[in-house]
Parts: structure tokens; sequence; C-alpha cells
């Protein structure tokens, strides 16, 4: 939800002010571009160099720079406003909530909020009872009725020693609920998707298996992507190394295939996008050995058997889900892809070829061409795999919107 994204902090004049290094170190962690302006009272509640060196970006609180007046430096509150993805400002006392209700424009904070285009969020922090005086309450109601957002104060002690509401919400509840409000707008809110990612490993004996070369990034790509824009996710995956999801993604973690099978099963209800990312093994030895098999002699033979086709199953037993496919190929790539699409009665199969260049299990790129049901070809260049993520679920919503 955040990663990338540009977000402008406005720091006023209230005790909780303390509380912001840590707000922009949790926006920072989440992959977040910070940038602060405060109110020159604010200066004397969290040091500018602070949040400067945690943002890694200059703090602004004038609307020209002091220390080169002789050189016309001037900080421009449009262009502040207009670089914000997210504008929050926090704490929001009442003094400033008043002016920004009013249009009062005294400081370098104000004026970017009245030029700011971008969504805004105010985390009000204050005593109980300018909490609860009618102006104040009436600033609230104007500031939401403009389009802002307020992220609700919590109760507790306040710094009068009273008890009741105007503390300001905690960094990461600030951060949740602005997570929450992106989520219910993105355009995948409200849908669920199951994704399968990263090998199986079939269990030869105690200490071997019989495995593939996935790394599981292209599944993890996906399942970020798209819980990025909103969707419920459940990721379900096979051993990976270093892997990270974004805090909204179920993962489930699986070794064989039938395990793999056994859980998508569970969560398969309810779904409204498969997507069978997972290189899942062919076969499984017939019979798992109790113990280490012994190098006695000069050859050695396995009996396997098939394991469960997960993706076919589905396509067997799907109703209104959508479902993805998988095929890595290395020789006639789009004949092969093609039949198990039919076969396996996908809406959609992703088809990537080792014969292209670029294309390897473990790499970071692939290249990939989406094959629908009507034969329909989509053809992509070589990309990363977040990028061929985002390709993908693209087109998904283009085609579940059309």
């Amino acid at each position: 939800m955040f990663a990338g994204k540009q977000i402008l902090i406005g720091v006023t004049g209230g005790i909780a002010a303390y509380k912001i290094p840590s707000l922009v170190r949790l926006l920072k962690k989440e992959g977040a571009e910070v940038r602060v302006v405060m109110t020159p009272d604010a200066r004397e509640f969290v040091a500018p160099l602070t949040l400067s060196v945690l943002s890694e970006n200059p703090v602004f609180w004038t609307f020209t720079d002091e220390e080169a007046l002789d050189q016309g430096v001037w900080h421009n509150h449009v262009h502040l406003g207009r670089w914000a993805d997210l504008f929050i400002v926090a704490p929001a006392t009442a003094n400033t909530l008043s002016k920004m209700a009013n249009g009062t424009c005294d400081n370098l904070l104000l004026a970017t909020y009245l030029s700011a285009e971008c969504p805004v969020y105010f985390a009000p922090a204050m005593d109980l009872d300018m909490h609860e005086h009618p102006a104040t309450q009436e600033s609230f109601e104007r500031l939401t009725g403009y389009g802002n957002l307020m992220i609700p104060s919590e109760e507790g002690p306040l710094a009068s020693g009273l008890i009741g509401p105007g503390r300001m919400a905690e960094p990461e509840h600030i951060v949740e609920f602005i997570r929450q409000d992106l989520k219910s707008k993105a355009p995948l809110s409200g849908k669920k998707y199951l994704i399968t990612a990263g090998p199986t490993y079939e269990r030869l004996d105690p200490v071997r298996y019989l495995g593939n070369f996935s790394s599981g990034k292209m599944g993890y790509a996906i399942a970020n992507h798209v819980s990025a824009l909103g969707a419920e996710v459940v990721l379900i995956s096979g051993p990976t190394v270093d892997l990270k999801v974004q805090p909204g993604v179920k993962k489930f973690d699986v070794v064989t295939g039938e395990e793999m099978f056994e859980t998508v099963l569970e969560h398969f209800d309810g779904c409204d996008t498969v997507i069978c990312c997972a290189a899942v093994a062919d076969f499984k030895p017939a019979i798992e050995a109790r113990h280490k098999i012994k190098n006695k002699t000069s050859s050695f033979s396995l009996d396997l058997s098939p394991t469960r086709d997960i993706a076919a199953h589905l396509g067997q037993i799907k109703k209104d889900q959508f479902l993805v496919g998988f095929a890595l190929e290395t020789q006639e790539a789009l004949a092969n892809a093609k039949s198990k699409l039919e076969k396996k009665n996908l809406d959609l199969i992703v088809l990537n070829s080792l014969e292209d260049k670029g294309v390897a299990f473990g790499s970071d790129t692939n290249k990939v061409t989406l094959i629908d049901r009507d034969g329909t070809i989509t053809p992509f260049d070589l990309k990363t795999k977040e990028l061929v993520a985002k390709d993908l679920v693209d087109y998904l919503i283009h085609v579940n919107d059309a």
C-alpha cells in the first residue's frame, strides 16, 4: 500500500509531536518516500534535525531559507502540495484544525495544505475539553465535509492529567488506518485471490527428496501486487528462501504436493480468482523409505507415482472462479500451453519458455505470453517479475471488468 508512495507529514505544535519520528520510521519501513513540513511552534516539541535524518529529506517550516536569504531560497508550498500522494497532518492541534477549516494561511504548513491535490488525513491531538468543545467539533465536521479524512483520537491519559478522548492515535494505528482506507478504495477491494507459489518437495527418505528449482519469486510478486490493489490474498507456498509478503497476505507453508492440494481445497470456496503459479512436482516416490537409503550398489532404480494435478482438479470443480495456470516449456511451447489450457479447463494460461533469454528458475526476470480460452495470444517483453505480476493483474482486472 505504501511502497513507492510520496507522503508528506505536517507536524504542528502539540506534545504528541514526539511520536512523529516513529511515524516517519514506520512509513519508511513500508517503502514510502517521506518529507516533513512543520509549523514554527512544532520545533519546540521535536527537532527538525531528527525528522530530517529519519526521513532522509530536508524539513521545512518557513517560506524562505533564513540562512540563505541573500540567495533567494524559496520553499514552494505549491510544489510540496503537488509532490505528495498523501498528506498526513499529525499531530493536528485545535488551533491548526481551526485554521485549516477556515482557510487561514499564516504558515508554510497551512499554505501547503491549501495547495494539496492529494488525499489529506488529520490526526487530532489535544486535551479533553478542547476536543469536546463545539468549535473543535465543528472543525472536524468542516474538514471531513471538504473530503479530508479524520484519524480518530484515542482515549487515555492526557497531558493535563485528565482521561478521555484527545490522545493522538499511535503511529502504528495511523499507518493501519490509512492502509485500510487505501485498500477499501483500491481496484481489487472486495475480491479474494488464491495463489500458489514455489516448488514442492516429495520425500524419498528422511533426508532426500524429489523437487525442482522454482524459487517462488513469481508467485510472491503476484501475491504482493494483488494485495497492494486491495484484494484479500491467500498464498499457499512451497519451500522458499528469503521471500517476504505484505502484511495483508495470509501465507500458508506446505512441503509436498499433497499438502498443497489439501490446503488449496480448504481455501478454494469463496475465491474470485485462483492463480496456480507453483511448480508442483509431477511425480513422487511410490514408497517413502522409513530410513535413509544406503548406497550399496552401482545402480539404483526408483518407482514413481503421479501426484495429483491441482489445476486440473480445480478446473473440474470450479463454479464462478477465474482459474489461471502457468506453463513452463522447453519445446513446442505454444502448442503445449494451449493443450494444458484445454485439458485443465483453465480460463487463462501464462506461458514462459526456458528457450527465451532471461527466463530461468531463480532469476529476477521473466518473459510471458498470455493465452485465453478464445485462443487470443498476448505476448510481453522480458521484464522483472514484479512488472510481469503487474501486467498479469492488469490483464485480469481488464478481463473481469469487460
